[in-house]
């Protein structure tokens, strides 16, 4: 393209922006609930949990539901869904190992397990939002992961073939390049791989105050605008102190993820990754069908920067991803969360991507924080002689997974031996990170090699095959 073309059709891009409102879509929802008051003296319960995010919702909802008895507190710095799990995708994923790549590098004993685990997650999460009428705009449809470059639609189909061998093909479809375009019609599809039944699209807002609610009306004891400050052992059980009171507890869950925990030795193995998102405004019939995307999967590109997109439930298309930025220190800022030069550029791939969308404006752009970890999926771990319980490091695919998670929390908590508690993901944890300026340091190299191999056919160089080989990665 020339450079006068190139200036021109930037331009462009960059109009579709000029109404886009900096603040996540999702959450500007008028259905939103009113925030609970603030702890204000002394609870005691059996058990607190600690985060307003969907890990400390389920963890709550799931502890009451095993046993309605025992007395539950939640305390949420803010407010309930406002961080993560009010500005994702709204990707709710069965797969607990950030993929089957992952799972089975990482995992390959326990990844038929896992699968199963997974799927029965997916189908628990499912059940709830019928059980307890959670309004979120549930619908299996599934996602397409999709080669934009010939290379990657050769690997996509090894890939399914490799699924085949293994027995992990089951629900999973190849699309070449006419059968993925028969699904959703863009220029730069040349393959797909269609998993039928493993991931869910839904409203990520709405599903975290549907929790809440259902949290409330089992008898939860809901606390927002109340940071827990500090954790201390207190007699037999635990204190945490917040602004104007203090929880003792016979035992703690933390689902607190990015933000610091409340124990230090956890802190280092992860770091905050910032992740941006447009909303396109409603689509008419005539500009949909210009698409197809009858059956309203999720998408998301092979390249190593990645993009994910989807339909909402008014015809929008949320558009995210590729730019990961770490910053200096691991620093979480509410003024990370607008990045006007990844805007820019996520619009540039849009209507590359969708050409045939030329005029679409934006409505919405936003970004937020990622916890991520050196192996991609979910960590656990107890600290107190068992009386604290964490999960973290869910690394972009929380929607789902953190469900799981709070189970792996409660079993640890109740001393249970389960086949949760028993996997080699749940009883290891990852490599940390290095403090800095290592951290900042090994995360902009790992980046900008990834950058290198999407440019050069997947070629991954050294430094990619050597954080490979340790077991270390960078990702969203």
């Amino acid at each position: 393209m020339a450079p006068s073309a190139m200036s021109r059709g930037t331009d462009k891009w960059i109009a579709s922006l000029s109404e886009a409102q900096p603040v996540p879509y999702w959450l500007e929802d008028p259905g939103k609930p009113h925030a609970e008051p603030a702890l204000t003296g002394t609870e005691t319960c059996d058990l607190l949990v600690v985060g307003g995010g969907y890990s400390g919702l389920w963890t709550a909802l799931n502890a009451k539901e095993r046993d309605p008895q025992r007395e539950v507190v939640l305390l949420e710095g803010r407010e309930v869904g406002w961080a993560a799990s009010g500005r994702n995708g709204g990707f709710c994923a069965a797969s607990l190992t950030h993929g089957l790549p992952n799972g089975l590098t990482r995992w390959p004993d326990e990844i038929h397990k896992l699968e199963e685990l997974g799927r029965r997650n997916l189908d628990g999460i499912e059940d709830a939002i019928n059980r307890h009428g959670i309004d979120c705009d549930f619908e299996r449809t599934g996602e397409i992961d999709v080669a934009t470059e010939t290379y990657q639609a050769w690997e996509l189909r090894d890939w399914h073939r490799e699924l085949e061998e293994k027995g992990l093909a089951d629900g999973v479809e190849f699309l070449d390049t006419d059968a993925v375009r028969e699904q959703v019609n863009s220029p730069t599809f040349e393959a797909g791989l269609w998993d039928r039944r493993g991931v869910a699209m839904l409203n990520p807002a709405r599903l975290a105050w549907g929790l809440k609610q259902a949290c409330l009306r089992l008898g939860v004891r809901v606390y927002e605008h109340t940071p827990a400050l500090t954790l201390k052992n207190y007699g037999a059980g635990m204190a945490v102190r917040t602004p104007y009171g203090a929880v003792r507890a016979r035992r703690v869950a933390l689902g607190t993820n990015i933000f610091p925990s409340l124990l230090r030795r956890v802190r280092s193995y992860t770091v905050p990754v910032y992740d941006y998102a447009l909303m396109t405004e409603p689509l008419s019939e005539d500009r949909l069908a210009e698409i197809g995307w009858k059956n309203r999967q999720g998408l998301g590109d092979s390249a190593n920067q990645f993009h994910y997109f989807r339909l909402s439930a008014d015809n929008r298309i949320l558009w995210g991803g590729y730019d990961a930025i770490h910053h200096y220190g691991g620093r979480v800022r509410a003024e990370y969360d607008d990045r006007p030069e990844t805007y820019a550029k996520l619009a540039g791939h849009f209507f590359t991507c969708f050409p045939q969308l030329e005029g679409v404006r934006f409505t919405h752009a936003w970004g937020g924080a990622i916890d991520t970890c050196s192996r991609f999926s979910a960590f656990f771990g107890t600290a107190h002689d068992g009386r604290v319980a964490y999960a973290a490091g869910y690394t972009g695919l929380g929607v789902g997974a953190t469900r799981f998670g709070a189970d792996v929390m409660l079993d640890l908590l109740d001393g249970e031996r389960t086949e949760r508690t028993e996997l080699e993901m749940v009883r290891k944890k990852p490599l940390p990170f290095p403090p800095e300026p290592f951290a900042w340091t090994g995360i902009a190299l790992t980046k900008w090699s990834l950058a290198r191999a999407d440019a050069h056919g997947g070629r991954r160089n050294l430094w990619l095959r050597t954080m490979d080989r340790l077991g270390l990665g960078f990702d969203s």
